[in-house]
């Protein structure tokens, strides 16, 4: 598995996979799963976009600014 941190990719509007400020994934799509850190346990979720056009982790407490979220793929 590769873990980095989100981090909000401008060039296509989406949050990605940033290992040492590199992208190693440049954008996740509705639907992709992931792995996000949560009370220090690593949890299995999927990026999604609400009605309101901001980002959440299904089943976690991210929702709106995912910037800096311990991720894994």
């Amino acid at each position: 598995m590769i873990a980095g941190r989100l981090g909000y990719n401008s060039a296509n509007d989406r949050y990605g996979l940033l290992v040492s400020d590199l992208w190693e994934h440049d954008g996740f799509h509705c639907g992709e799963v992931l792995e996000v850190m949560v009370d220090d346990k690593w949890q299995e979720t999927r990026m999604e976009m609400g009605i309101d056009c901001q980002w959440y982790l299904v089943g976690t407490p991210y929702y709106g600014n995912l910037e800096y979220v311990r991720a894994r793929i």
